[in-house]
């Protein structure tokens, strides 16, 4: 095994460490000497892969954010397409994200309960901030000329990601509780996929009667 080989397992090592702690004790709550603890290193060697816990989060969790948010604003800002399409296709990225990381809307959940400052802090630090102003201008556009209901932003982010992560959040209550033997939780997703572009065409389509 050649040294950037070993390198990058350590290196591999130490972010699954910082993965399990994240979201074992927070973000807040983890230290720098726990991470190094738990893969078995002494701090400066740490400090050698990532100097400060942001960057550590950086690595973790926003690399995902990074490379995910830009894909939504593309699609979000597809204004020629109906909000259906647009609805379905936000939907599937997000499920493949969510599956991929089942671990993050958990997380973040936490994170939001647990210090809910330091989290913004933390995530306003992320280069997303340009597509989340961007997608917004897009919505209130669509809104001005009347392609779309005027509903406040907040609404729309709320019914939206309340509709996608619970499903995800409570997955084992609902598997346990209504998925039966022939079904999967796939099945589950794309049957609530439908709900979904439902309820945001009701909340932002025009009524053209």
């Amino acid at each position: 095994m050649t040294e950037h080989t070993c390198n990058e397992n350590l290196e591999q090592r130490i972010i699954n460490a910082a993965k399990a702690l994240f979201i074992e004790k927070g973000f807040s709550d983890t230290s720098m000497s726990e991470i190094a603890a738990r893969v078995g290193i002494n701090r400066p060697v740490l400090h050698y892969y990532f100097r400060t816990k942001e960057k550590m989060f950086n690595a973790v969790f926003g690399i995902i954010i990074q490379t995910f948010v830009p894909k939504i604003q593309s699609i979000v800002m597809q204004t020629d397409r109906p909000v259906a399409d647009r609805v379905g296709d936000v939907f599937d990225a997000y499920c493949r994200v969510f599956g991929e990381n089942p671990e993050l809307p958990l997380f973040v959940l936490r994170e939001i309960d647990r210090d809910v400052d330091n989290f913004l802090r933390v995530v306003m630090s992320l280069p997303v901030m340009p597509y989340l102003g961007r997608m917004k201008d897009s919505l209130l556009s669509e809104m001005d000329n009347g392609s779309i209901r005027r509903v406040p932003i907040r609404t729309v982010f709320i019914t939206f990601y309340s509709l996608i992560t619970f499903p995800f959040l409570a997955r084992n209550f609902i598997t346990g509780m209504f998925q039966s033997e022939d079904d999967t939780f796939e099945g589950v997703l794309a049957e609530w996929r439908q709900n979904v572009i439902r309820q945001m065409e009701c909340l932002l389509c025009v009524d053209k009667g």
